[in-house]
């Protein structure tokens, strides 16, 4: 059995691994994996064609300024896929990549093609699900109200589970640790968390380091901590040497003890202010209290603006249909307004905790491993063929 995966971001490359781990398990033949990954799915088999970094990108402008380079590297893919004869094409998030790659395979072969995270179809461009069916046969969709959407437009999908859940949380004695190490001690801390993309942290850097000087201000005995991603620790060195306020930086080491440093002050936060997207499962998680914070250039604004379909970004009011984390997104992503809500849920934070309770029940926290329901999906699938 050949397998062609494809991730491009960080966070698809943990997907990724995973999955690739739960079909080695549950294949009765060992599956030969290549593609595109990062550093996980390497590890984990794959014999990669061309760097991950190559198709992370994000937003309109980016995509549109890269787009001859992109278009190249999806005929590399396709061509890849073709030649090596994969008998499954399973991409994994990244969209704007992705989906092309499955149509330009389908165009010339008919190969099994299963997409890992569904489109956020439910939030913006519905009619995305109808498009994205006649080149994808099998979705495994992340959330669980996100099945339907797929199935309506003539896609099998499974929902299974959010890594999120499965992703071990720091101990209450490693966050007061963590606390001790740095100094902070009893102090309030406030975590913040500007992405994990270039785009996002020169936009939202500059924001955030005037909300860290206003909530310095108002409160003189509060902490800042930065986790710094891997792919940005230069842009962000470069953005917090222009801070008034200065937080202590975790680097992104790949020692267990860098790791086990960044879920520790996750876990030590009081209050995080953080970018929309993922990263609010993960303070979910931990029960850490959260303000979401976002902004992006002003095509991407002005065209996203128009298609949303939804009142909130944040993931944890999407699964709980609430409104329980204070969001400042676009033209609303300005110090002046996120300070005070900040300092809000810093002196009552109690609204929050239940919410992320409920979220992570409903992405199948305590049930099987996200990977191996993954697997098991696509193996289902492929015996269905």
């Amino acid at each position: 059995m050949k397998v062609f995966l494809l991730a491009g971001e960080a966070s698809g490359d943990k997907l990724g691994a995973a999955l690739m781990a739960g079909l080695l398990k549950h294949m009765p033949n060992r599956p030969e994996f290549y593609g595109v990954g990062g550093p996980l799915m390497e590890q984990a088999g794959l014999k990669t064609l061309f760097p991950m970094s190559d198709i992370s990108l994000m937003g309109i402008s980016e995509i549109l300024s890269k787009y001859r380079f992109l278009k190249r590297r999806i005929a590399e893919a396709a061509d890849a896929v073709i030649a090596g004869e994969a008998d499954v094409l399973i991409t994994i998030d990244l969209p704007e990549f992705s989906l092309r790659l499955a149509k330009a395979v389908r165009r010339r072969k008919q190969v099994p093609s299963v997409h890992y995270v569904a489109p956020t179809v439910w939030a913006w461009r519905p009619g995305r699900a109808q498009k994205m069916a006649p080149f994808v046969d099998h979705v495994l969709a992340l959330f669980p109200f996100e099945p339907p959407y797929m199935q309506a437009a003539g896609m099998s999908c499974d929902f299974v589970g959010h890594p999120v859940v499965n992703d071990p949380c720091a101990t209450r004695g490693e966050a007061q640790r963590f606390r001790a190490e740095t100094g902070i001690d009893d102090a309030p801390m406030i975590l913040c968390l500007p992405g994990s993309r270039g785009s996002e942290i020169k936009r939202l850097a500059p924001v955030f380091a005037k909300v860290v000087e206003k909530l310095h201000a108002a409160r003189p005995d509060l902490k800042f901590v930065l986790p710094m991603a891997a792919s940005v620790v230069t842009l962000v060195k470069d953005q917090i040497a222009t801070w008034p306020v200065k937080p202590f930086l975790i680097e992104p080491r790949s020692d267990v003890h860098a790791y086990s440093q960044k879920r520790a002050a996750f876990q030590a936060a009081d209050v995080a202010l953080a970018a929309s997207g993922t990263v609010a499962l993960e303070l979910a998680a931990t029960q850490t209290p959260m303000v979401v914070a976002y902004d992006m250039g002003f095509l991407s604004r002005q065209i996203i603006g128009r298609m949303l379909k939804v009142e909130t970004v944040s993931l944890v009011n999407l699964i709980t249909d609430s409104k329980s984390i204070p969001e400042f997104i676009a033209e609303n992503c300005r110090e002046e307004l996120i300070t005070p809500s900040v300092l809000k849920v810093l002196d009552d934070p109690t609204g929050q905790i239940q919410a992320m309770q409920s979220t992570m029940q409903a992405l199948g926290q305590n049930g099987h491993p996200p990977g191996e329901r993954a697997a098991q999906s696509v193996i289902k699938f492929l015996a269905a063929q």
